[in-house]
């Protein structure tokens, strides 16, 4: 039956061109406004790291002063130099990885080339195995090289393009600042949508450059970027082991539960301790958040991406009540025919689903021609200068999304409609023949 309520949808539309249209764009509008501002949000609101979100935890410490104090509120978003070296020393999580922003110089060996600044994340050796961070040339550094101070670095695929045309440069050498680094990895493409690593600097931004351990950025006193928070006497190098100021990030990986609930345990000792030797003065006051409870906590999602998605979805919602009332007057127009049908023996039910059926192919043309208006939605969105503009693509699953939103909204749509004309009386339209 289906095939032959096609034919007889297929049939009405050619009478009907241009309510149909009128439909048919009706569903396209409002399913183009929708999946632009969907695709963005989803897009921006994803998981960064599947399958291992929920073992990657952000520390958080309260170590300032009783200055300022409210109890129950947020400890301090960072931690300080101090804090973060030594849970790095007492390697309590399954791995564990504390790292900054920064910006240095590059200065290109090859002849021609003008020195240029980039950015850099100066950070410790497990940062690439807790994060997954794909190679395509060599790999990351070791922990004893950490604590050696060595001159080694990470570049990214596109600094190795820049500097050596693409070619495996594990072992060059390159001069950043004023000192010669030998490069031991080259990371291949990866960009973590949002930056979760780092809320302090652009989320939703390209990979940093180059990857330093974080003992040798400071040695040669490195330039560093991101928000600082500094309280008491922070008179002199803020960066310093010993400055009052938050500026570290700071992320264990934690592989089970127990683990997870033993580690709380230990920050909070460890806070303990430290307010007993003097340095903490506030009350035991810790945070353990996993990726996505982090990103939350941060709402990482510009709210003019979240206004626009509500946007988005009161439009179709006007566009579906447009369709509702044209949908009505097309049935009801049609109301002779369907009394014909059921006097000749057709039951209501097979008049509901006939006239779903007629919804339900409009909507797979709104769904087409709402596709296109998507893309082009999405293009428009790129050409602005937000940071994240450029990740606008429709991929796959909201390419699926697309067609399955518009039929289901048109048959929602169609519902009323289509209740409606299975009312219709047959022996009042053939009498009135």
């Amino acid at each position: 039956m289906f095939g032959y309520y096609l034919n007889l949808a297929l049939r009405s539309f050619r009478r009907n061109r241009v309510l149909t249209a009128l439909m048919v764009l009706a569903i396209a509008l409002g399913i183009g406004a929708c999946m632009t501002t969907l695709t963005v949000f989803t897009v921006l609101s994803g998981d960064p790291i599947p399958g291992k979100s929920k073992q990657l935890f952000y520390v958080q410490l309260d170590p300032e002063t009783m200055q300022g104090y409210v109890a129950g509120e947020e400890p301090n978003d960072q931690s300080t130099r101090f804090d973060a070296e030594a849970l790095l020393r007492e390697k309590r999580g399954d791995r564990q990885a504390m790292m900054t922003g920064g910006g240095l110089s590059v200065t290109p060996e090859q002849s021609g080339m003008a020195p240029f600044t980039t950015d850099a994340r100066y950070t410790s050796a497990d940062f690439f195995p807790m994060f997954e961070v794909p190679f395509l040339f060599g790999n990351g550094w070791s922990a004893k090289e950490d604590e050696a101070h060595a001159r080694i670095a990470v570049i990214s695929r596109a600094l190795n393009e820049r500097l050596f045309g693409g070619g495996n440069s594990v072992g060059k050498q390159v001069r950043f600042d004023q000192a010669d680094f030998t490069i031991v990895g080259v990371v291949d493409e990866w960009r973590p949508t949002p930056r979760f690593y780092d809320m302090y600097s652009d989320r939703y931004g390209e990979l940093e450059d180059v990857f330093l351990p974080f003992s040798t950025s400071r040695d040669l006193d490195m330039g560093r970027n991101g928000s600082m928070n500094c309280w008491g006497d922070s008179r002199g190098d803020s960066t310093s082991v010993s400055a009052p100021c938050a500026w570290i990030q700071y992320w264990v990986q934690l592989d089970s539960a127990e683990k997870v609930a033993g580690y709380r345990n230990y920050l909070a000792n460890y806070s303990e301790q430290q307010r007993a030797s003097g340095r903490f003065e506030r009350p035991t006051n810790v945070r353990l958040r996993n990726v996505m409870e982090w990103l939350d906590f941060n709402r990482v999602v510009p709210n003019d991406v979240v206004m626009q998605l509500w946007l988005g979805f009161g439009f179709l919602l006007v566009c579906l009540l447009n369709t509702v009332g044209l949908l009505l007057a097309k049935f009801l127009r049609r109301s002779s025919e369907i009394g014909v049908r059921r006097a000749l023996g057709a039951s209501r039910m097979e008049i509901f689903k006939q006239c779903l059926v007629e919804a339900g192919t409009i909507g797979l043309a709104g769904g087409v021609l709402g596709l296109g208006l998507s893309l082009l939605g999405l293009w428009a969105v790129r050409q602005q200068p937000s940071s994240y503009a450029e990740l606008a693509h429709l991929n796959l699953g909201m390419l699926l999304t697309t067609f399955a939103l518009a039929v289901v909204a048109s048959l929602f749509a169609g519902l009323l409609p289509a209740w409606r004309a299975m009312q219709v009386t047959p022996a009042l339209q053939l009498k009135s023949q």
